[in-house]
């Protein structure tokens, strides 16, 4: 019996997304891109609205996959953390996933992403495989970090994941130094390979931290090949962003976006249950970053369909604003406009929905029978030498003393 029989689902509003588990990530193909208004209201229509961009069917059904994933993936972590095979903080992203594989899924293999502690459905979008994945959830040494990072650290150098991040801006310092060691080894080292885009994610709460507003000033003044994108989902934990953040002056409510012509650089607010639009506006920045431009910052309004994390009961938010977004849910918006412009058949998602489906289930029978870490790999990473225990006054690995193994340092 599969895991998915086992325990009833959590789902809010569609069943679950997302891409070809380990499968190289590669640009989409947009046939015609539209222009948007870049101020779309946050009451703008879900999924592929008017001013969306034609799709063909390779890039929709990519597109399908990829946040179908997300989903799926999100759901089996809920059902796997009220288990007992998850432990401690557990943020989910459903809802949030036209954001994610709208940029991610246009970056190359070798581009750069910064995440937050919402991070599982990024390192998905990526390409990490899911059984790296929910095998780190899990705390097994076959996950994306032997165990040790857990759901808010997930860490890829294979994929160029530079991390999720515990603490709110944490990441967009990170991020920085990654677009700026692009742009040091192109024109300094005269390194023409060197054309990397990395893109920071964070939330609505953390455009109120310095970091951010460091980082826009330094990723300006040097043009870095940077986007920084705003995953807005008006609640940063139980705070509301209207209650959180001031308006500019002359406005009645907040708006990020604005934020960043103030440093220079380009400033977009965009739908982010609108996969289509999510991508239009990731493949301008991308190119805007990759030709030398320097960098966007992307505001992209979309909602989180659970409480801040499965521990949050939810009860802060308005029923009827849940019932809002949940209307314009991304994911069966797209598959309505896939349908309904003959796009692909619904024999051919539903093949999709299977293939994902039996992803999600192989990745959580894989962490199950995966082993736990040994004893000995606790200290590892922890200290400068391999062996984790550190080095002496003497200059010397406190492993090689004399009497190491002796009395309390016995371990």
């Amino acid at each position: 019996m599969s895991y998915a029989a086992r325990v009833p689902r959590t789902t809010h509003a569609a069943r679950s997304p997302r891409n070809r588990v380990g499968v190289a990530n590669r640009p989409a193909r947009i046939l015609k891109a539209q222009s948007a208004d870049t101020k779309s209201q946050s009451g703008a229509k879900g999924a592929a609205n008017a001013s969306s961009p034609k799709v063909d069917s390779e890039n929709a059904l990519m597109l399908y996959e990829d946040m179908f994933l997300g989903r799926e993936f999100e759901d089996m972590c809920a059902q796997m953390y009220y288990r007992g095979k998850m432990f401690g903080f557990v943020h989910l992203y459903s809802g949030q996933e036209a954001v994610s594989t709208g940029f991610i899924k246009n970056l190359r293999q070798d581009d750069f992403i910064c995440s937050t502690y919402r991070d599982h459905v990024h390192a998905l979008s990526k390409g990490v495989p899911a059984r790296e994945v929910m095998a780190e959830l899990f705390g097994k040494t076959t996950g994306l970090c032997r165990g040790q990072g857990g759901s808010m650290h997930m860490f890829s150098q294979e994929y160029n994941m530079l991390g999720g991040f515990a603490f709110i801006g944490e990441g967009i310092p990170v991020a920085l130094g990654s677009a700026f060691q692009t742009r040091y080894r192109r024109e300094v080292l005269q390194d023409e390979s060197a054309d990397q885009v990395t893109m920071a994610f964070f939330g609505d709460g953390t455009c109120n931290v310095g970091q951010f507003y460091e980082c826009l000033n330094m990723a300006s003044l040097y043009k870095l090949p940077i986007v920084f994108v705003v995953e807005n989902n008006l609640w940063a934990i139980g705070m509301s962003h209207f209650r959180a953040t001031s308006p500019s002056l002359g406005d009645k409510e907040p708006f990020i976006y604005k934020k960043g012509p103030a440093f220079g650089m380009p400033g977009h607010r965009i739908n982010g249950m609108d996969v289509l639009e999510c991508q239009k506006y990731a493949l301008d920045a991308i190119e805007r970053a990759r030709n030398g431009e320097g960098p966007t910052l992307i505001e992209a309004e979309t909602y989180r369909f659970r409480g801040h994390s499965l521990a949050d009961p939810d009860e802060l938010r308005d029923p009827a604003e849940k019932a809002k977004f949940a209307a314009r849910d991304p994911i069966p918006a797209f598959k309505k406009y896939i349908l309904d412009n003959k796009i692909a058949s619904e024999e051919k998602l539903k093949e999709i929905e299977k293939k994902i489906t039996d992803t999600v289930e192989d990745s959580v029978e894989f962490a199950d029978e995966s082993p736990l870490p040994a004893r000995s790999q606790l200290l590892e990473n922890v200290f400068a030498d391999p062996k984790g225990f550190g080095i002496g006054m003497d200059g010397h690995y406190v492993c090689e003393s004399p009497g190491f193994t002796e009395g309390m340092s016995r371990v």
